[in-house]
């Protein structure tokens, strides 16, 4: 009998040291008249123990805690792949200071507009703006990038990434709360916090679920000793180790970590999903709008042709159209004078011609370097050169003339070029069976030519904000499910309107990126497809693991009714699937390393 007794007083020690959150919880939700899991194995392990199982209900009560506790540091560690990025930042930043030294600063104290030095090897302390060296550094942990990016002055620098050669100094451009690398984290955790549509399901489901448990339980206690002659005992433990069997923990806990786990793998590609339901519905877009400048090309005119013209000097040519074009701020000049890659001589009596261009003396000659509505006001544009701009505006080009006064020495193509990613981008969304189609404030020409070097069917050209709104609407009504991509303030409300709204983070406004219901953060186009696909295999994750949870259980419910399973049995049933599930949840965290 003592010993007994002293039995009995240790398991009663093991069930409350294993179980007195379970029961603070379970006793509050009862009270609240709400039945829970708490509230379920609270009553199930004080069934068991009143009834004399007291060995089991300790067992069941510390198996349970521990399931818990694996639950629990499953979902931190997919949450931890998010939170761990802010480690990347360095703690100090070394600054120059107002007597000119440098000194060791915590991050949390330097000013925008401070200059930071960096050294090979170290981390990026903040965001910043490079004023001085040049360098290659590794932007993966911020935009997924795995190879190293060159930065020279007047590059982006992110916090978190990692210097990996050459000395560096930047200027501040953000606060360390308010770093790239810091409103990822803000807005990944802010996405934990609201539900996605499996989560809500399963939610709704178990609501109804734990309560139907219960009056299943209540009647195998109270009908059993009439239908199937057992003891009121026997009936008891039968209808406790079903509460057990039925617990729905694995099924509760397999959408949240899912999820986390899918935000995470997105997260440490470079993709920034503002929320579980977007990386759910995701899968269901049918078509894709895509900006054009910034998104599809690079936003950034380059010299892609240029050729002498009546049989022109070509060096004398390139002098005298480079002296012209760097004293222009204009970006088509400086597109030039970047192709060129030569010096000219010092241009005299400079002048601005708003709209068409500029002009100056260079060697004593009167240059005109301008478009071509310029040159056809100076009466020198002739049939063949007249076929010769038609072709090349035909491409998308933007070409500038330079001319002297009697005639027009060369020809100099300008175009925003497509993004080396762009066509396999294009290639990938319609294999997923996303239909792209770009939308754009430039003119038509350039829009069809573009379309047509990225492998786009439809492109609409000359859009205001307004008519690119207007565009997504139709596309949505003609569609179905359409998302928007761009990365400027015109495509905000198109950003808004579309169904997800993906924006280029790198290079895109923060208007755009506060729109958006995902972000880019390294303007790679292909992330697009990557985000669907991502998608897909969460949600084929999350109905796997719905599947598991509640194939398991029903199979021990069947055991449980008909009399072969005991509470031993239950107890490692709950556990085991709940182990299930959150093993297949983490699975998406290895799809970041791939």
């Amino acid at each position: 009998m003592a010993w007994k007794v002293a039995g009995m007083a240790i398991a009663a020690l093991a069930i409350w040291l294993a179980g007195i959150d379970t029961y603070k919880k379970g006793i509050a939700a009862l009270l609240r008249g709400r039945l829970n899991i708490n509230a379920l194995m609270s009553v199930a392990v004080t069934g068991a123990f009143l009834i004399g199982q007291w060995p089991e209900a300790a067992m069941v009560m510390a198996l349970y805690a521990i399931a818990e506790l694996i639950e629990a540091k499953a979902v931190d560690r997919a949450r931890n792949a998010i939170k761990g990025l802010l480690e990347l930042a360095p703690e100090e930043a070394l600054v120059l200071g107002t007597n000119g030294a440098w000194t060791a600063t915590p991050v949390a104290s330097v000013a925008i507009g401070a200059t930071v030095r960096i050294k090979p090897g170290e981390r990026v302390p903040l965001d910043g703006m490079v004023t001085k060296g040049n360098g290659a550094i590794n932007q993966a942990p911020v935009t997924g990038e795995s190879i190293p990016v060159d930065k020279a002055p007047g590059d982006q620098v992110f916090a978190g990434t990692i210097n990996e050669t050459g000395e560096l100094e930047f200027e501040v451009t953000a606060l360390s709360s308010n770093t790239t690398l810091a409103r990822i984290i803000q807005a990944v955790e802010q996405a934990q916090g609201t539900r996605a549509p499996t989560q809500r399901f399963v939610d709704r489901f178990a609501s109804i679920y734990t309560p139907a448990v219960f009056a299943i339980a209540v009647a195998v206690a109270v009908l059993t000793p009439f239908l199937m002659g057992l003891t009121w005992l026997e009936a008891l433990y039968k209808a406790l180790v079903l509460l057990v069997i039925a617990c729905p923990c694995a099924l509760v806990i397999s959408t949240p970590v899912t999820v986390v786990s899918g935000l995470a793998a997105g997260a440490r590609r470079g993709i920034l999903i503002k929320g579980g339901t977007y990386l759910e519905d995701a899968r269901l877009l049918k078509a894709v709008a895509l900006d054009k400048t910034g998104t599809i090309t690079e936003g950034k005119p380059k010299l892609v042709k240029w050729q002498v013209w009546g049989g022109a000097d070509e060096t004398e040519v390139q002098q005298m159209a480079a002296s012209l074009a760097v004293r222009s701020d204009h970006p088509v000049s400086k597109a030039i004078v970047q192709g060129l890659e030569i010096k000219g001589p010092e241009a005299e009596n400079f002048k601005a011609l708003p709209g068409r261009g500029v002009e100056g003396m260079v060697n004593g000659v009167r240059l005109t370097l301008g478009n071509h509505r310029l040159i056809h006001e100076q009466g020198l544009c002739g049939p063949e050169l007249e076929a010769e701009l038609a072709i090349q505006e035909k491409q998308g080009r933007t070409v500038t003339l330079l001319a002297d006064e009697s005639r027009v020495l060369a020809l100099f193509a300008v175009a925003d070029t497509i993004r080396e990613t762009s066509k396999q981008a294009i290639v990938d969304l319609k294999a997923l069976g996303v239909t792209p189609v770009m939308l754009t404030g430039d003119n038509a020409a350039t829009a069809m030519a573009i379309a047509a070097q990225a492998g786009i069917d439809e492109a609409r050209g000359d859009l205001l904000p307004e008519a690119k709104l207007d565009a997504i609407k139709e596309m949505q009504k003609r569609y179905g499910a359409t998302g928007m991509t761009g990365d400027g303030i015109n495509d905000a409300p198109a950003l808004a309107q579309a169904d997800i709204g993906f924006a280029m983070g790198a290079a895109g406004t923060d208007t755009a990126m506060e729109a958006a219901d995902v972000v880019i953060m390294n303007d790679d186009l292909q992330r697009v497809a990557e985000t669907v696909r991502l998608s897909k295999h969460t949600h084929a994750v999350l109905w796997q693991n719905i599947t598991l949870a509640l194939g398991i259980k029903s199979v021990f419910l069947v055991m449980a009714v008909v009399g072969t399973a005991t509470m031993w049995m239950a107890v490692f049933a709950d556990m085991g699937a709940s182990l299930l599930v959150v093993g297949n949840g983490l699975r998406l965290l290895r799809r970041a390393r791939r």
